[in-house]
């Protein structure tokens, strides 16, 4: 599996849902929350899954981009 597959995987699955394997994942803790209190969660939660999960890959930015009604969608801009 290539490193970005092992981003896309990590950063779309809920920590917990994985058997025999609970701690991979993201808590998503940052849904529903104020969109600044988001932004700093998310921020902090996939820049340590990733330091963890995928060693091969560093975290150099993440950016948020907000839309009118609400979403939110989160960019994270890896080095390999």
């Amino acid at each position: 599996m290539s490193v970005l597959q092992n981003i896309a995987l990590l950063l779309n699955t809920k920590k917990g849902t994985v058997p025999m394997y609970r701690e991979f994942g993201l808590d998503m803790n940052f849904i529903d929350k104020p969109i600044d209190v988001a932004e700093t969660i998310a921020f902090s939660e996939i820049t340590d899954a990733v330091e963890e999960f995928e060693p091969r890959a560093t975290v150099v930015d993440v950016t948020f981009e907000k839309t009118t009604d609400g979403r939110m969608t989160i960019v994270v801009e890896v080095e390999i």
